[in-house]
């Protein structure tokens, strides 16, 4: 088969596309035939060696990637005859594999696909999907709320954009550049601003009409974070899942004593926490794509072309979800 193959970290050219044995299932796991794989920003730290999380760095060499979709084609010992050719979707933990034709994987983490929910929308839903879900529950978005969501046209932001207009709520997108704010609304935002805009927070504000933003959703930290933040009317609630700018939104306690803000951070141990754990958080993000609720956008690359993809995504030019496709 062939495979995505790291030997040293580094820029996206380290990333090399070369042939390698099969892999093959053990006790309790099933071979699955690639249809599509996921890239996440983190892949990208992981790729540079710049990865600060609660997991160590990977071993290299590797294959990276940890969410693909396909069938499965081979079963491991103890494994129920029923899986074989089903569709499926799973999510590999920090573990390497999915830049590749054939990825291997425990029964236990499979999800079983319905026919009508494509490989691409399914890897990202089980994924960047279950994000979103956890952040949604920290951040309990209602009708009445006013929510402003930082790159709204990633994988997540248009995930986010949809889920608070699916509640009734007025949804501000800010997206970098005017084609990916075009997008934004076609998502549903009632207003899409180009954050690279100088006079974008005087942009939301006349077309907020007096109204202040309620809850903010911020994935991208630095200067633009701390401008969603000053957005906050009295009251309002911060809720933080990254900084894709390089640095958190920065703010202090009397910054949320002055105008009686919150803020809250939906990461790490607060989502793991959360009921079901991050298997729940798949299924829920799973069952939303499959109703129509939620469609992810995707935007594909071959495999060969990982090197690629991830240069596009460490520049922002992509939109949506990126999949790779064997």
């Amino acid at each position: 088969m062939h495979a995505i193959r790291q030997y040293e970290f580094g820029p996206p050219e380290t990333l090399r596309h070369e042939e390698v044995p099969d892999p093959r299932p053990g006790a309790g796991q099933v071979g699955i035939a690639v249809r599509a794989c996921g890239v996440h920003l983190v892949d990208t730290m992981l790729r540079r060696g710049a990865y600060e999380g609660p997991f160590p760095p990977p071993e290299l060499p590797m294959t990276p990637g940890r969410e693909v979709a396909g069938v499965v084609d081979e079963l491991g010992d103890g494994v129920e005859e029923s899986w074989l050719g089903k569709r499926v979707v799973v999510h590999l933990g920090m573990a390497s594999g999915g830049y590749a034709e054939r990825a291997v994987a425990h029964v236990t983490d499979l999800h079983a696909l319905p026919d009508d929910l494509g490989y691409d929308a399914a890897v990202a839903m089980v994924g960047t999907g279950r994000m979103t879900m956890g952040i949604l529950d920290v951040a309990q978005p209602t009708a009445g709320d006013v929510v402003l969501v930082t790159a709204a046209a990633g994988g997540i932001g248009t995930l986010l954009v949809q889920a608070a207009r699916n509640l009734g709520a007025t949804v501000v997108g800010l997206a970098g550049g005017a084609a990916k704010a075009a997008r934004v609304r076609q998502a549903g935002a009632e207003i899409a601003v180009d954050y690279t805009a100088a006079d974008w927070t005087d942009r939301v504000r006349d077309a907020l009409g007096g109204r202040g933003v309620t809850l903010a959703l911020d994935g991208v930290g630095g200067q633009a974070g701390r401008s969603a933040f000053e957005l906050l009317a009295p009251g309002g609630r911060l809720v933080v899942f990254g900084w894709s700018g390089g640095e958190p939104v920065q703010f202090t306690a009397a910054d949320l004593l002055g105008r009686s803000l919150s803020a809250s951070v939906a990461l790490g141990p607060g989502i793991l926490r959360r009921p079901g754990g991050l298997r729940g958080l798949q299924e829920r993000a799973l069952a939303e794509a499959a109703a129509g609720r939620l469609v992810p956008a995707v935007q594909t690359f071959a495999l060969k072309d990982a090197a690629a993809a991830h240069a596009a995504l460490e520049t922002r030019a992509t939109v949506g979800k990126v999949v790779l496709v064997p």
